[in-house]
């Protein structure tokens, strides 16, 4: 142990001044955990000798640990409130600031039930805990958001990409708290998604409100190679939920679709590169004039996700810029006139993640929304990583409050970036009856499954408790692959539990439940049939090139004979996954474990569009053959 720990440790301020004195740079050592000296005096609770360190140290207060962790969140550990109001206010530490798994020190103070740092922090945000949320507020695969508010109700559409139904819809009262409701395409002839690869399908949407009538737009995005390779589609709707008309496509080349009513009721659609603007027709149907630049954006690189917003006789361009990835960012620009010219905003961008090590990244590709109590906000996609590396839940959707300057400029979160905690809209509280278990006892899937691109008839049913999947006739690697039942993965930890019916199979069949991100990175954990006649356990994972199988496990039989019903379960822990089985579920047997599923992400391997996120769900596999497979009492189970 170094001298200036023993000291901090002791709480011997004489012997800090001394060591200090003598050696100003020690104060920015770290100890054997990578953990600040000013943090671990913080914790001490001394106040004194934090005072000294801040005052009269070269200590760096911008500093974090390898958790992500800044000084304040040590300084809720100690339990002084002295100290805490201290780094808070003269330091300018703030309470609401994630570590790497968006932890902050109110969530630190309410879960060491420091209630004096509880009700401290809740007076100095004048917001107590239970009147917060946390982004982001829509978890896994929920990218590209577009809202609209209709009276007191809110509808948001995200991308969709090759899973049916296609572009989920979900609505809400108070901004924090979603269901999906329906979705754009739910007839798989209007879908269009066969022979599409991964990642292709339906990118980025927008929902609008014109005249008692709903609007969806997105772009089409088709495989490479072809001469055509984006088409935007429009639906509507007298009800959000639907049932949606039949795409119509406007051939017009592009990404990210929106719609923009003026005030004179003229239509238009917005695409990239930058803002290119044209007329639509009424019903969206058609398009009625050529494409032109409004702007190409502020950073100008790959500006994309338009949205126009007319406020007090100013037309305001939203842009997306700076790719997808790390530096995604919101900027915005304005006009007296819809063509323009754009003024941009001293304020650009008004939102983006500048900090690397923080908990929601690539924020960007924003939507803003005005509610009934004339409160504004700004919903854009982040994304969250595991190890700074992989992000496995896919893109998400956060929101952030929005402020108007002086001079008219929209800026989100006072320009502070992405929050992981934030105060609640000013709204009435409305929780839905939603749940992750699924006996599916209702003659239809809940709207959380989704399947990889569209199903045939009979392919998919609900019967008697169970759902049933016919076989498909292709592996899990072909495009041609059907009926995969999935969920997104919502969470980095999770139990996943499911019931099946001993499936009767052939040699090469197999059933069970699958990890997916798409054709090119999955595991299988299925019931197979060897060679030998007898039924096994495996765990199979394909890595692009990569086919193997991890485990293996014959299936245990009672007095000579397999069980009629047997559970499956997957555990995540972050990139770890493990696979168990029983016949109670009360007594489990370990069939295998993988310590590293780092392929499924996006980031996982270079191949394609990969724009998606982890998905677990249910899996059969009949071949040239006919395989019937069944299975109930699906349980989600998020871990916190």
């Amino acid at each position: 142990m170094n001298e200036l720990v023993s000291s901090l440790l002791k709480q011997d301020l004489e012997g800090i001044k001394v060591i200090l004195g003598k050696d100003p740079k020690a104060i920015m050592q770290r100890d054997e955990e990578g953990t600040e000296m000013a943090s671990l005096a913080a914790k001490t609770g001394n106040l004194e000798i934090i005072k000294y360190i801040v005052e009269y140290s070269v200590a760096s207060f911008n500093e974090r640990d390898k958790k992500g962790r800044s000084c304040l969140h040590y300084g809720v550990e100690s339990g002084n409130l002295q100290v805490v109001q201290y780094l808070t206010e003269k330091v300018g530490l703030s309470p609401v600031e994630g570590d790497c798994q968006g932890v902050t020190p109110y969530h630190l103070a309410m879960d060491r039930e420091f209630l004096d740092i509880k009700e401290y922090f809740g007076a100095y945000l004048k917001a107590d805990f239970e009147d917060m949320y946390q982004n982001p507020i829509r978890t896994g695969m929920f990218p590209d958001p577009s809202i609209v508010r209709v009276g007191e109700d809110y509808y948001m559409v995200n991308s969709s990409f090759v899973y049916f139904p296609c572009i989920p819809i979900s609505h809400s009262k108070d901004l924090i708290h979603w269901e999906v409701i329906g979705h754009a395409i739910t007839n798989p002839a209007w879908s269009y998604l066969e022979g599409l690869e991964g990642g292709r399908g339906y990118w980025a949407p927008d929902i609008s409100y014109n005249e008692g009538r709903f609007y969806i737009t997105a772009t089409y995005r088709l495989n490479d190679g072809g001469e055509v390779l984006r088409k935007q589609i429009v639906v509507s709707s007298d009800k959000p939920e639907g049932p949606y008309t039949k795409p119509t496509f406007i051939d017009e080349d592009g990404i990210d679709p929106s719609i923009f009513t003026d005030d004179d009721g003229r239509r238009y659609m917005l695409l990239n590169r930058g803002a290119r603007i044209f007329e639509i027709s009424k019903d969206g149907t058609q398009k009625l004039s050529e494409p032109v630049l409004l702007y190409y954006g502020d950073q100008k690189r790959a500006p994309e996700g338009p949205h126009l917003l007319k406020k007090d006789g100013w037309y305001y361009l939203f842009l997306a810029e700076g790719g997808t990835g790390r530096g995604h960012r919101i900027s915005v620009v304005r006009s007296k006139n819809l063509f323009g010219n754009y003024e941009t905003c001293p304020y650009n961008p008004i939102m983006t993640q500048t900090d690397m090590d923080k908990t929601l990244q690539c924020c960007g590709h924003g939507k803003p929304v005005m509610t009934q109590n004339n409160e504004w906000y700004m919903v854009y996609l982040c994304n969250r990583y595991i190890d700074g590396k992989y992000g496995i839940l896919g893109r998400e959707t956060a929101m952030d409050p929005i402020t108007w300057t002086a001079d008219g400029w929209p800026i989100v979160n006072n320009l502070k970036g992405p929050s992981v905690l934030m105060k609640k809209p000013s709204l009435p509280e409305h929780i839905f009856n939603t749940s992750d278990l699924d006996s599916f006892e209702k003659e239809e899937l809940n709207k959380e499954w989704m399947t990889v691109r569209s199903w045939k008839e009979g392919g998919i049913c609900v019967q008697n408790g169970y759902l049933c999947l016919k076989g498909s006739r292709f592996e899990m690697n072909d495009i041609g692959a059907e009926n995969l039942c999935l969920r997104r993965q919502k969470n980095f930890s999770f139990d996943m539990v499911v019931k099946m019916k001993l499936p009767k199979l052939q040699e090469e069949q197999n059933a069970g439940v699958i990890s997916f991100y798409d054709e090119n990175t999955y595991l299988k954990y299925g019931i197979y049939k060897n060679a030998e006649d007898a039924y096994e356990l495996r765990i199979f994972e394909k890595i692009d090139a990569v086919e193997r199988f991890a485990y293996s496990q014959l299936l245990p039989r009672t007095g000579g004979e397999y069980p009629q019903e047997i559970y499956l379960k997957t555990q995540v822990r972050n990139l770890k996954r493990s696979f168990f089985f029983s016949m109670d579920k009360k007594n489990w047997i370990v069939t295998g474990e993988l310590n590293n599923v780092y392929y499924l992400c996006s980031e996982g391997i270079v191949k394609g569009k990969r724009f998606t996120g982890a998905t677990v769900g249910l899996y059969a596999f009949g071949g040239s053959q006919e395989l019937y497979s069944y299975f109930t009492d699906f349980e989600y189970i998020s871990i916190e």
